[in-house]
């Protein structure tokens, strides 16, 4: 059970103290917070839950700096939001202006509340069964309500300890009603919540990337001053590092204490460490608002959005937090084994075809496949990337009414036992398209004359327009019920630039995303079992706002396996695979032109929500054999992959990845040992394998459809591996996380499968 205590006593100097200490045990991590006298309160603990709860009073005196030459009165010593007025002179984390002047602010805390919330939750603690549990779950709640009367501002704090561990915290800014007090509205243009660092906490983690890259990983010491890492294209973007994590040094997936920090918002956003000469470091992050997004009249009020904070000993056990919170939300992705589907684009791109696509849809369900989606080019004038977006009416040209119309090719795939999906780009427009010629007043402009420079020959719609709303929402709304549509893969591709409303001559991302995840929940509500995937070419729309409403994104537009080694493997510490799409493409690759084998191409997408991306109208029945094959295996283990906790090693080897799931019991594991490049060592040095019980005794083997490397021709030793038989070998947990085991010698760009099976 979670706990939540507070606790009052005095300081060495006879200040009044109230601390709160806030436990979730099955998550193992607890916080701490400590309120001296009226002011904001500081987080003096945030990591494995505390012994004696109790001494958390004393952490006041244990970590108050003292004061030292050439600073002010109190050195700076950060609260939950620090200013000028407690003597922080790092970045504003309150930026906010009266009539276009800076009030300074200084806080006083007019309210402290505790609470348990009882809330609906997943549990897959048993292992049992193979299936997730609906529980009741407590979380604990801290409230904290502050003002500064003389400067007219409210604030009201709140941390929550998720069930998994996370904790998150957001605040409401109000500008407070007509009284003795400065009269004008009061601009925002940034709240920026932190979580303190330990001193050891002195490398920073981040990922950087670009269209077909994204979450390439950087590191970097955490010196002195400020490091950030800014989304302003009104979504996170490729180059967007989903965490920021900082660490003891070294810190890796298995080990090093870590703390991690998200944004959980769509929109534009920073994420940001920072550390002076006088304090240890701050990490988080929130929304950038730019100047009139949020303008509060008097008693009006400005929310940010949730910043998560994970803490654990290693990457693996941060992510498997967050994993834990975003299945939480889509309990019905461990109740519903996650469909094989079939992605039309790299298959026709805009070439449709009735009898194409119906050939295409036998072929995709006699290989397993699931749910057959319809990519770009099914509507208005859309036969390239010119014209037609935003006009949401089938193309009677390439669909003519009939018997082979798009309703007839839903029907013949629901028919053939298939889910229909299609897909949308609701928030864009081609000026050359009916909907932008009737209603320009409805494009995202920076003035009534200029548009903003275009991408892929896109402008923005105005979702914050009622009738742009509404006509977006009735189109969608329209064919999914006319077509029976399943499944809506959402695209956005162009970056949200000089993104003024016409309609108020303000600012529009916070509105827009707002919209989106409005769409998003009415279309979910008024469609039972609708699912909707977050694509925005590829992995540029990923973060814990959207992932709130979308069940599937699309992780990446490249799915050459051997870039996805790592583009998978960095966005899996916010996202579980379940919920990645990871597909099986064609060879050479449509982005990279790299030829890579069947057998590589299908072990990378294994582990997530397989599909497939590839016109297996022009593919020899050998090959459709064989992904027959492996898609069959890997239904008959998705039902885990979809609670199992995802693992990654520790290899001094740059040339080789070993990634994993993990059975929530641990009585099984599946593992995937890839060689990208050629290593120093021939053959490759011997792998940890994470994440087992230590005390166990597991048989490791290889997936059978991996036995024989040299016939695949994937292999490069020239006599056999010991344990790479159907039989394998027998060893304890512990002996698998310390020297490990000799993997098989591949050439370059392969991949192949081991389980762990407890005896």
């Amino acid at each position: 059970m979670s706990l939540i205590e507070q606790f009052h006593g005095a300081a060495a100097d006879g200040t009044e103290l109230t601390a709160i200490y806030a436990e979730q045990p099955a998550a193992d991590v607890a916080f701490a917070l400590v309120f001296a006298g009226h002011g904001l309160p500081r987080f003096v603990h945030w990591g494995r839950p505390l012994a004696a709860p109790g001494t958390v009073l004393a952490a006041y005196d244990a970590l108050r700096p003292q004061r030292v030459s050439g600073a002010l009165d109190e050195t700076a010593w950060p609260s939950i939001m620090p200013t000028q007025s407690e003597s922080w002179i790092g970045a504003p984390r309150l930026d906010i202006r009266r009539a276009g002047v800076t009030p300074f602010c200084a806080f006083t805390v007019t309210g402290i509340a505790i609470r348990q919330d009882e809330r609906q939750g997943v549990d897959v603690s048993d292992g049992v069964d193979g299936a997730a549990h609906t529980v009741t779950q407590q979380v604990p709640v801290v409230t904290v309500t502050a003002s500064d009367t003389e400067q007219g501002v409210e604030l009201s704090w709140t941390a929550e300890l998720l069930p998994g561990g996370l904790i998150r915290q957001r605040t409401t800014l109000r500008n407070l009603p007509a009284g003795n007090l400065p009269t004008g509205d009061l601009e925002v243009g940034k709240v920026e919540l932190g979580f303190p660092l330990p001193a050891l906490a002195t490398e920073i983690l981040t990922t950087t990337g670009h269209h077909l890259r994204e979450r390439s990983p950087q590191r970097q010491p955490l010196t002195e001053g400020r490091f950030e890492k800014v989304s302003m294209a009104g979504r996170p973007g490729f180059d967007a590092s989903l965490l920021l994590s900082a660490g003891e040094p070294g810190f890796g997936f298995e080990h090093g204490e870590v703390y991690s920090a998200h944004v959980g918002w769509s929109g534009n956003s920073v994420l940001s460490a920072e550390r002076q000469p006088y304090t240890t470091g701050l990490i988080g992050g929130g929304e950038v608002l730019l100047g009139g997004e949020a303008t509060l009249a008097r008693g009006e009020t400005y929310t940010t959005p949730w910043l998560y904070g994970s803490y654990g000993d290693g990457l693996n056990e941060v992510a498997a937090r967050f994993h834990d919170y975003v299945r939480s939300c889509h309990p019905d992705l461990a109740v519903k084994p996650r469909p094989v589907i079939l992605n039309t684009w790299e298959a026709v791109y805009f070439d449709h075809d009735y009898d194409t696509l119906k050939a295409l849809a036998d072929k995709a369900g006699d290989s397993g496949v699931e749910r057959f989606v319809v990519d770009d080019g099914w509507f208005g004038s859309r036969r390239d990337s010119t014209s037609g977006l935003g006009d949401w009416q089938i193309a009677q040209d390439v669909w003519p009414d009939g018997p082979k119309s798009l309703k007839a090719l839903a029907d013949y795939v629901h028919g053939k036992g298939m889910e229909f999906g299609l897909w949308f780009e609701p928030e864009m427009v081609n000026p050359d398209s009916d909907v932008a010629r009737a209603h320009p007043d409805w494009v995202l402009r920076p003035t009534a004359n200029r548009l903003p420079m275009q991408g892929r020959s896109q402008q923005v719609l105005d979702l914050t327009n009622p009738d742009a709303y509404r006509y977006i929402h009735d189109s969608i709304d329209a064919l999914v019920g006319e077509l029976g549509i399943d499944y809506i893969k959402w695209d956005h591709n162009k970056f949200v630039t000089e993104a003024v409303s016409p309609r108020t001559g303000r600012p529009a991302v916070h509105g827009q995303t707002l919209a989106v995840y409005r769409m998003f929940r009415d279309l979910e509500v008024a469609h039972p079992g609708l699912e909707i995937e977050s694509c925005a070419s590829g992995g540029g729309r990923i973060d814990l706002g959207i992932l709130e409403f979308a069940s599937r994104v699309w992780t990446s537009d490249c799915v050459d396996p051997v870039e996805r080694a790592d583009i998978q493997r960095y966005t899996s510490l916010l996202v579980p695979p379940c919920m990645m799409g990871e597909h099986v493409g064609a060879s050479p690759a449509h982005s990279t032109h790299r030829a890579t084998s069947q057998e590589m191409r299908m072990a990378m997408a294994f582990f997530g929500h397989m599909g497939v991306e590839w016109n297996l109208l022009k593919e020899p029945d050998e090959a459709l054999n064989k992904l027959g094959e492996w898609v069959a295996e890997y239904k008959r283990h998705r039902a885990w992959f979809a609670i199992d906790t995802c693992v990654h090693a520790d290899i001094a080897d740059p040339a080789v990845r070993v990634d994993g799931m993990v059975k929530p019991d641990r009585s099984a594991a599946f593992y995937r040992f890839t060689q990208l490049t050629t290593s120093q060592t021939l053959p490759a040095a011997p792998i940890r394998v994470p994440g087992l019980d230590p005390d166990g005794t597991y048989r490791i083997q290889p997936l059978w459809l991996d036995l024989d490397l040299d016939g695949l021709g994937l292999g490069s030793g020239q006599s056999p591996l010991g344990w790479w038989t159907k039989d394998g070998v027998l060893m304890t947990g512990r002996a698998l996380m310390t020297y490990g085991l000799r993997p098989p010698s591949l050439h370059p760009a392969q991949s192949v499968l081991f389980t762990a099976i407890r005896q």
